[in-house]
């Protein structure tokens, strides 16, 4: 019991032994939070403006000659972009800001105003620069009769689908203060009907999130509205962006630029949109799921006809069409830039051979019966023979990319040279459409090389390498010193070779993280790359790297933006799931423990578990003799974990009881980690 009352607050010297139990174990619950931070967009706050002291330095020449090479290689004078993006545009919010219920800062449009500038500066590549003024474009446009989009007030799209007495939303976008924004923007411009149901495209949280800014849980409850997904919805959301999501947090950071300034050295766009949300998080389960293509429904008079794409953009997916309207969505498998096999946040690899066949079964099904084709980022295309043709060169460019891919593996290439080998046609490589603003070409073919052989290389020296941090220490010292090393990095940045001295000075932050010198030389490398980057993502990764290099890491914020709802949303198992991934098998390797878990509100009963450092659990099934047996609401335990109330204020309102010894609860407790949001990546 020492233990527990070291995580414990204040006790009274003379409570009887089981209330100071219980409260000890009180304490510990109030100081774990194991759901906070779970999110793979629950993101921190900026740098400190004293971190951020030290300005980002300018391109330099080679840079500046990189980016100018760019201008003559592409079509420019091509406006036909700037067009669509601005065509059907009907206004957008008075005030640039949204803000939270506690007034921090959501959204601000405003925040890219520096993009209106005409010519790209010499810190960014041309081709970035036009894209990230195609996507500042925002507010409320007109696609069609009865279809609208809300563009440019989160990192998606916001589509509305009039219906005869309401509203269909598609993807209400990533945090509910911008999505609740993008439908009172629409109300100003439109009969204000209620949401009859929610279409979530796919399972990637700036598709969902924000579900909660325009419907309730009370609405879905009654049957006011209905929410569609496509199978397997619920198990990817949560895999993603829960299981996995305090890592995908931290490098969805360096993939989006949280904390870089916006401006000409610092974030301009992610290449399919400006960035992240950083409002709250929510989930609310679907109640119709799609499973086969060609299944239809009537929402609110409006038919849809829907297209399975599972294992493309995100593991669950699905196109829609519109025949009343001749309308197609093409979720985000058809957008304007090359999208990615691989994501930089971390995910799993996506199947290049079923993203190419799905564009083509979507030419062949409705490319000649649609007039508009729209999707959930970026702007549409209006016109069937531009839409086929878009589509055409899309699958086109994916295909070539995997078959290439594997014709160079089936060769005995690495991926690291495969992905310098792959290089687009001319004919493709010239659509504004197929550049690498958020894919790339490199790091795709990489992906096709994973997805298809997986991490090693077969070349048995890779098999069993030295940790990083001990590689770089022993590379130093091989290299005659850091000081060796760095003079002759030296010479490299000087003739622009910023890839090559990136990946030297990486080996000598890693031997030594408080050699300034070398962080330094790192960060004015990796800088320049992110001036010459097309890419969103890489120029962020770039930069941000750069970034933490000179300042170190942001204060990591203490809670997360998660909503309870998210959590709540989670069935039985995948919520004890969370709990098995949370448990340090290290720890609990000599520890044994049986424990009833009774939900008083459902009748259902679990029965967990912890041997040999496993955290097992069993539906249906009580131990007999349990260490310890608590009868408390999963609602109820996901507010105790998020920290919304203490296990003691349960006990005290009735709504938990523990049965059998409080220790074993504390025990099993004691040994879930929590996850830092904040773990170092530039050094080791």
């Amino acid at each position: 019991m020492a233990y527990l009352r070291s995580f414990s607050p204040s006790l009274p010297h003379r409570q009887p032994p089981r209330l100071k139990a219980l409260s000890a174990l009180a304490g510990l619950l109030v100081s774990t939070s194991l759901i906070g931070g779970a999110s793979a967009f629950a993101l921190p706050p900026p740098l400190a403006s004293a971190q951020a002291a030290e300005l980002p330095k300018d391109a330099t020449d080679a840079t500046r000659s990189a980016n100018a090479a760019v201008l003559d290689q592409l079509p420019f004078a091509d406006r036909q972009d700037f067009a669509d993006a601005q065509r059907g545009w009907l206004g957008t919010l008075d005030n640039s800001k949204i803000l939270d219920a506690q007034g921090n800062l959501v959204w601000d449009t405003d925040s890219y105003a520096f993009l209106t500038q005409g010519a790209a500066p010499a810190t960014v590549n041309p081709s970035l620069w036009r894209e990230a003024q195609l996507n500042a474009n925002n507010g409320l446009f007109k696609v069609t009769d009865r279809i609208y989009q809300v563009r440019g007030l989160d990192i998606s799209n916001m589509t509305i689908v009039e219906g005869d007495s309401g509203l269909i939303v598609i993807d209400p976008l990533l945090s509910k203060e911008t999505s609740h924004a993008a439908l009172e923007l629409y109300y100003r411009h439109r009969p204000k009907k209620p949401v009859v149901a929610v279409i979530y495209s796919h399972s990637h949280a700036d598709h969902f999130g924000g579900v909660a800014g325009i419907v309730s849980e009370a609405d879905l409850k009654a049957g006011r509205v209905r929410i569609y997904a496509p199978d397997g919805f619920m198990k990817e959301a949560i895999s993603e962006n829960i299981y996995a999501g305090n890592a995908m947090t931290r490098r969805s950071e360096y993939m989006f630029g949280i904390y870089l300034p916006k401006n000409e050295k610092g974030q301009i766009d992610t290449g399919l949109g400006k960035t992240l949300s950083l409002g709250t998080v929510t989930l609310l389960p679907p109640t119709d799921i799609i499973k086969t293509t060609g299944e239809t429904r009537t929402i609110d008079g409006v038919q849809v006809e829907f297209e399975m794409a599972p294992g493309t953009e995100a593991p669950a997916e699905m196109l829609m069409y519109f025949p009343q309207f001749k309308a197609l969505c093409a979720a985000e498998d058809a957008i304007h830039t090359l999208h990615n096999f691989y994501t930089l946040r971390g995910a799993k690899n996506r199947d290049a051979a079923k993203w190419w066949s799905v564009l083509d079964q979507t030419i062949d099904r409705y490319g000649d019966r649609s007039e508009v084709m729209f999707a959930q980022h970026q702007w549409p295309i209006w016109g069937h023979d531009r839409i086929k043709t878009f589509l055409g060169n899309e699958r086109d460019e994916y295909k070539f990319i995997n078959d290439q891919s594997l014709r160079l593996i089936n060769k005995g290439y690495t991926k690291t040279e495969i992905g310098e080998m792959v290089k687009l046609p001319p004919a493709l490589a010239k659509q504004w459409y197929l550049r690498g603003y958020y894919g790339t070409v490199n790091h795709n073919a990489k992906a096709v090389y994973d997805y298809y052989m997986g991490w090693y290389n077969g070349n048995p020296a890779d098999l069993y390498p030295l940790p990083p941090k001990e590689t770089a220490q022993r590379y130093v010292k091989f290299m005659g010193g850091a000081d060796n090393v760095m003079r002759q990095a030296r010479v490299s940045y000087a003739q622009g070779d910023y890839r090559w001295v990136a990946q030297v000075m990486k080996q000598v932050v890693y031997a030594d993280a408080n050699n300034k010198a070398a962080r330094d030389l790192e960060a004015d490398a990796l800088e320049q790359l992110g001036y010459q980057a097309e890419s969103g993502p890489w120029r962020n990764e770039f930069l941000l790297g750069a970034q933490e290099l000179r300042h170190g890491l942001a204060p990591e914020r203490a809670s997360a933006s998660t909503d309870p709802d998210t959590l709540r949303a989670m069935t039985d198992p995948m919520f004890l799931d969370y709990l098995g991934i949370c448990l340090n098998g290290d720890r609990a390797a000599a520890t044994k423990l049986a424990i009833n878990w009774i939900q008083p509100d459902t009748g259902k009963r679990y029965g967990l578990s912890i041997e040999n450092g496993v955290f097992l659990y069993k539906a249906d099934f009580q131990y007999g003799k349990p260490d310890a047996t608590l009868t408390i609401s999963r609602n109820d335990l996901i507010a105790v974990l998020a920290r919304q109330k203490t296990l003691q204020q349960e006990f005290a309102d009735s709504h938990a009881k523990l049965d059998g010894n409080p220790a074993a609860l504390g025990t099993w407790l004691g040994l879930l980690d929590q996850f830092t949001k904040n773990f170092p990546i530039m050094t080791r």
